[in-house]
């Protein structure tokens, strides 16, 4: 596929390398998941269980793979070892590639991602703010193309008690960390990220629950009664994070390494 536009400034960059090197290969096994098709709408976690996510209890509920529930939202779940990378890696990744230069989320996904800017540069890059809390509170505003091409979004990142995590199970053998956001835009979702340390790395949990959005200070279910969220949303979405997370997990560990102490 072909990689998105680059500037002559961000090819002077340390970390253009990664955006010149070739994409991690996704496993074929989750390729394998990705054209199989849809999960059955049981297998669906309900958002007003995301805290059994969180203490790892998914009981029979999809870990890996799409679907779309008998309510008519859209369920997406990624699990993702990631060898070599560590919890603090995390949570210095997802403040540090929406502030400097757009190549930071270029890097995560030369074919599809082109930018993600923070509003609230200031509070991201203050060292005063604590690592795991640099995304509370901070819109990335962002453009990329999850396979029905480039589209905006605005994923308003949350301290996660705000969207009804219990914040007692963060730090915890099931939960070493976590971001999560409510993304605005032509198909609202709630998003989570967890991880945990995994044989020599660390396990990379995502889920996303699509058609749900911020009413009243609470996450709700905004997608309208009797509408049905199209397959090719759920499934496309995956296809995406597969890709991304994959890729991630191959450059993260160097990446680190060489910018940690570059806001």
């Amino acid at each position: 596929m072909k990689k998105v536009g680059v500037s002559e400034e961000e090819k002077r960059l340390s970390y253009y390398k990664y955006f010149e090197q070739p994409m991690a290969e996704i496993p074929q096994d989750k390729v394998d998941i990705l054209n199989a098709g849809l999960s059955a709408p049981e297998t669906v976690l309900s958002i007003n269980d995301k805290n059994l996510f969180l203490k790892g209890e998914y009981g029979n509920t999809c870990d890996c793979g799409y679907a779309v529930a008998s309510d008519g939202t859209g369920f997406v779940a990624n699990t993702t070892y990631m060898p070599g990378v560590t919890s603090e890696m995390l949570d210095w990744w997802f403040p540090w590639h929406s502030v400097g230069s757009d190549l930071r989320y270029k890097i995560w996904n030369p074919e599809d991602h082109y930018f993600a800017r923070a509003d609230r540069a200031d509070y991201v890059v203050d060292p005063a703010v604590p690592m795991a809390q640099k995304t509370w509170g901070v819109n990335h505003y962002i453009l990329e193309d999850i396979g029905m091409g480039p589209d905006y979004l605005k994923l308003c990142f949350k301290r996660p008690q705000d969207i009804g995590y219990d914040e007692s199970l963060i730090g915890t053998e099931q939960c070493a960390s976590l971001v999560c956001a409510v993304g605005e835009g032509n198909c609202p979702a709630a998003m989570t990220h967890k991880w945990r340390p995994y044989q020599d790395g660390v396990l990379f949990e995502s889920r996303f629950w699509i058609g749900f959005g911020m009413a009243d200070g609470k996450l709700v279910k905004v997608l309208p009664d009797g509408v049905v969220i199209p397959d090719i949303v759920p499934k496309s979405l995956f296809g995406h994070n597969i890709k991304e997370y994959t890729n991630l997990a191959a450059i993260l560990p160097q990446v680190y390494a060489e910018q940690k102490d570059v806001f």
